[in-house]
């Protein structure tokens, strides 16, 4: 099984991403390094993610932007 993310800005548009993603195993894997990274990738110009296994729409897309409030 293979996981990865798609990079977009806030309307879908895909983007390429600030930090060079890794090859990943398990879902744990690719969610532990999008929360070690994800204040790069929005300093990049990635506002979400959405998250794939071997091709197919598992979640997303989740924005990188804290909540307001």
């Amino acid at each position: 099984m293979e996981w990865a993310w798609r990079f977009e800005k806030a309307d879908g548009t895909e983007t390429v991403p600030a930090v060079e993603p890794e090859e990943f195993t398990t879902q744990g894997d690719a969610e532990s390094w999008i929360g070690e990274v994800w204040k790069d990738l929005l300093e990049g110009g990635t506002e979400q993610v959405t998250l794939f296994e071997d091709g197919t729409k598992v979640y997303g897309p989740m924005s990188l932007k804290a909540d307001e409030g």
